[in-house]
């Protein structure tokens, strides 16, 4: 395989996965062309290549990839540039860390309760559910609290060093910053307020944007 095949990105505008995905490309400087599929609207096409229905899918070549940890792996790995992984061993396990927590707490709370009801929904038409809202924003203080002191150590999310970290994150932070509630509750937290400041300027993330959550 080599990294001059064509490559393409199969995501949904409004996806946060897709965005993810999107910046480690901008970061790596890799060139690609995207297919835009709305997972939620059905049917799919046809042979698509995710058997669970979902986004993004990455085509290098013959070689087809789903899960965002995934691709953002591969796609470090196989083209050259600043590596976004940390050589550092305690570093790279904070990577690590950072990815799980906005996968397994952040993504939910934050992207799904907090920014879908207060900003993606009315954009649709749709009417917020403020107890999802509530809920969310509950939730959010021990999450915040634990990024924080993360970046507070400054193994990564620090904004001098790009790592995968920064890319599986900004997106989330992108999202709950956009819901008025989120932007007044960042500021409480001075080391990842202060790293959302500086990677949200960054080439990458905002050529990785396709809606209001650009900048």
């Amino acid at each position: 395989m080599q990294s001059a095949d064509p490559l393409s990105l199969t995501g949904y505008r409004h996806s946060i996965y897709t965005r993810i995905a999107r910046m480690v490309l901008h970061a790596k400087g890799v060139e690609f062309t995207e297919i835009e599929v709305n997972p939620f609207v059905p049917p799919l096409p046809e042979g698509y290549s995710h058997p669970f229905g979902r986004v993004p899918v990455l085509s290098h070549g013959g070689f087809t990839l789903y899960e965002t940890s995934a691709i953002a792996r591969y796609v470090d790995l196989a083209w050259p540039g600043p590596p976004l992984v940390p050589q550092d061993p305690q570093a790279a396990a904070r990577m690590q860390q950072v990815i799980s927590i906005a996968d397994g707490y952040v993504f939910r709370p934050l992207v799904l309760q907090v920014y879908a009801h207060r900003v993606f929904r009315p954009l649709e038409g749709l009417a917020p559910d403020e107890t999802q809202i509530a809920d969310g924003l509950a939730r959010a203080p021990v999450i915040l609290a634990a990024l924080d002191a993360i970046a507070t150590e400054s193994l990564v999310l620090a904004p001098a060093a790009l790592t995968l970290a920064d890319c599986h994150l900004a997106p989330m932070i992108a999202a709950f910053a956009a819901a008025k509630e989120g932007g007044a509750l960042l500021p409480r937290y001075p080391a990842l307020s202060h790293w959302w400041s500086a990677v949200r300027l960054l080439p990458s993330f905002r050529a990785s944007g396709r809606d209001h959550m650009s900048a």
